[in-house]
């Protein structure tokens, strides 16, 4: 847990959110909620590459049909 307090009576608000940012970012703790956010399937190293072999492939062949107007 992340505690961030006052460093005297006059330090603003914002001072002290973007400090509590800063630290949060720091520490990884909001990287890793994002990551663990959507539960996601042990996959082997050949399979997660195959499969972003094809999203590319997908993804050049769209933009080419949208070049050409179709």
């Amino acid at each position: 847990m992340i505690q961030v307090t006052r460093k005297d009576a006059k330090e603003s608000t914002e001072n002290l959110l973007r400090r509590f940012n800063r630290k949060v970012q720091q520490s990884g703790v909001l990287a890793e909620a994002k990551q663990n956010q959507y539960f996601e399937k042990p996959m082997s190293k050949l399979e997660r590459r195959q499969k972003a072999i094809v999203r590319r492939q997908r993804k050049i062949t769209k933009v080419k049909k949208l070049r050409l107007g179709r």
